[in-house]
């Protein structure tokens, strides 16, 4: 079909108009339209210029406001929370004071150890190649160490409480996928030599027993907290640190104890124990011119670097919590006390016919014996019930129940070791009312003590009469030997005179030279003692059929005392189990120690 000329030619012409018009055709269609003849209807130049300052005025106000509330109202709240981002408070871990005994023996010492962990999946080696390397390092067995590297790939504890010296054997390895954090332990290089005095630290740095737990307050060293600068990513800025920081001091708490002795105390006294069966014992040896222990042990033990394998009950030091009747050993105290009150001389004589009666109570001697008549000095070494209750009896009950309480029963003795308990006294109305009381009380039974304290009551024998106060730390020692902190303790109180105190260690004398304590002579010295074989009381009351506790104390030398050695022993199985047979050979090991180590001359009176 043909289109039409008409068509055509329209078409044409539209085609041959000139670009330039139909660019302008365009543009018309976009202009705006404008009546050139109304009145322009733009804002006023100033009242846009009004609202634009306005704008701004408002906006400085703003501003001013903004920074008054900033830098007043919050200024000093805002300043202290740039602080705390940019300071840190770091108190640093300074190490437990370190423990040691008279001759600088180290007891007790913080060292580092480390936690190690094992992430197999970081190992560059075989997980058997890996075991075969560490299992000698951490005792373990090798095939055990595979299976848990196979069965786990992270986070295998291998040791919670590694020495360094085992820690450096792995370092040395430089393995890949081992963990080590260093933290400090506690550690005790003798063991169990002298856990009964030095006691432990538990895993949270605070000790339990014995002077780690009574003297705390001397063993941590005082650090204030410091406030050091950080950077943006956190790190320490240490130019900024204070000067002398981080500071440790180098002091040491001293001990009175000797090493030496508390192990030769603690091999005679388990000796003694083995042989006799027994259940526990005690050795104590005190300077009674100024109540320093040189040694204080005590079996059954414990080793406190693994104190958690422990019987908790031996935490307790016994010569110091737990009382007992000391028996015989009690008797040159009650011959001071009649001494001291003038009813007896030390020449006077006593019949003893082996029993005496006192109220409805009949009392004997041991065994039934008898002596006759007898001195001062040889109800010492027969150890005699009898003269010891006639001796009393010349003193009024009320001066005697004095006298006891000077001496310091029903109280606790004063000492700088924990968990200390009173002794125990019958009150004064039943002891002075009732005959029996004053009677039992004159050979060491119907009231009870701590060994300890017993000790404590002995010095006042061997230095003149005073009451010391017993106690085992020195103080506080530097690395150049010098003191910087000595404990304030009371001052001795004189109890007896020093003739009557020297009276009553002569007449002990003749207990070793002649009595029942013949086992602890050592040739060449004056040794004084008493021994004491006790019936145990029951907690029920009255006395545990067949059990005794067996002890001898002794004092030397005898022309100059200043020494005094307790060793007890409690329910010693067997016939022969007498202070005499059990404890006085362990007293004669200890004195002969201690007469080499304090290097004692021999008395001059044998010598001559």
């Amino acid at each position: 079909m043909q289109k039409s000329p008409s068509r055509r030619r329209s078409r044409k012409s539209r085609k041959v108009e000139s670009p330039k018009r139909e660019g302008q055709k365009k543009r018309r269609r976009f202009l705006p339209s404008f009546n050139f003849n109304s009145q322009p209807q733009t804002p006023n130049i100033k009242t846009r210029l009004l609202i634009v300052w306005g704008v701004l005025v408002a906006a400085g106000l703003g501003l001013g406001m903004n920074l008054y509330n900033l830098q007043i109202v919050q200024g000093p709240k805002l300043k202290e929370k740039a602080r705390n981002q940019q300071m840190v408070n770091l108190r640093p871990f300074v190490p437990r004071r370190q423990i040691i005994d008279r001759n600088r023996t180290v007891l007790a010492i913080d060292r580092p150890v480390y936690t190690v962990y094992a992430h197999p999946k970081l190992f560059n080696k075989s997980n058997q190649e890996i075991a075969k390397l560490l299992a000698p390092i951490v005792d373990k067995d090798v095939t055990e160490l595979k299976n848990k590297f196979d069965n786990k790939k992270s986070g295998i504890l291998l040791a919670s409480a590694m020495p360094e010296e085992i820690a450096n054997r792995i370092f040395a390895l430089r393995l890949n996928g081992l963990e080590l954090i260093q933290k400090y332990s506690r550690f005790y290089p003798q063991q169990d030599l002298v856990a009964e005095v030095v006691g432990y630290v538990n895993l949270d740095r605070r000790g339990q027993a014995g002077v780690e737990y009574s003297q705390e307050k001397l063993l941590e060293r005082s650090v204030q907290a410091v406030r050091l600068s950080r950077t943006g990513n956190g790190s320490l800025m240490p130019d900024y640190a204070p000067d002398g920081f981080p500071y440790s001091d180098d002091l040491q708490l001293q001990l009175t104890i000797d090493s030496r002795l508390q192990r030769i105390a603690r091999a005679a006294l388990k000796q003694q124990m083995d042989k006799y069966s027994a259940k526990r014992g005690a050795v104590i040896i005190m300077d009674a011119w100024d109540g320093s222990l040189l040694a204080l042990a005590s079996l059954p033990t414990y080793n406190p670097n693994e104190y958690s394998k422990a019987d908790i009950s031996l935490f307790k030091n016994w010569t110091v919590a737990d009382l007992y009747e000391p028996g015989s050993t009690f008797k040159p105290l009650n011959v001071a006390i009649a001494l001291e009150n003038g009813v007896i001389t030390a020449n006077d004589t006593f019949n003893d016919p082996g029993y005496i009666q006192v109220g409805d109570r009949t009392i004997k001697n041991a065994e039934n014996k008898s002596y006759g008549r007898i001195n001062i000095a040889q109800i010492l070494q027969h150890s005699s019930n009898i003269g010891m209750v006639q001796i009393i009896q010349r003193l009024q009950p009320s001066i005697y129940y004095g006298w006891l309480e000077k001496l310091g029963l029903g109280q606790a003795v004063s000492t700088d070791l924990p968990f200390v308990v009173a002794s125990q006294l019958k009150s004064q109305e039943k002891f002075i009312t009732l005959p029996i009381e004053p009677a039992t009380t004159s050979f060491g039974q119907g009231f009870s003590l701590t060994p300890l304290q017993l000790v404590q009551m002995h010095g006042a024998l061997a230095n003149g009469g005073k009451l010391v106060t017993p106690h085992v730390v020195k103080g506080l020692v530097d690395s150049k030997n010098q003191m910087h902190y000595t404990p304030t303790r009371p001052a001795p109180r004189q109890i007896f005179s020093s003739i009557t105190a020297q009276q009553v260690v002569e007449m002990m004398e003749t207990v070793v030279a002649d009595g029942s304590g013949k086992a602890s002579q050592i040739p060449g010295y004056r040794i004084a003692g008493k021994t004491g074989t006790a019936q145990k009381a029951s907690s029920s009351g009255g006395y545990i059929s067949g059990a005794r506790i067996t002890s001898f104390v002794g004092i030397l030398p005898v022309e100059a005392p200043r020494y005094v050695v307790l060793a007890l022993v409690d329910e010693p199985k067997g016939a022969n189990a007498y202070g005499g047979t059990v404890a006085a050979p362990i007293a004669k090991a200890v004195m002969e120690a201690l007469i080499t180590i304090e290097q004692l001359p021999p008395s001059q009176a044998i010598r001559q």
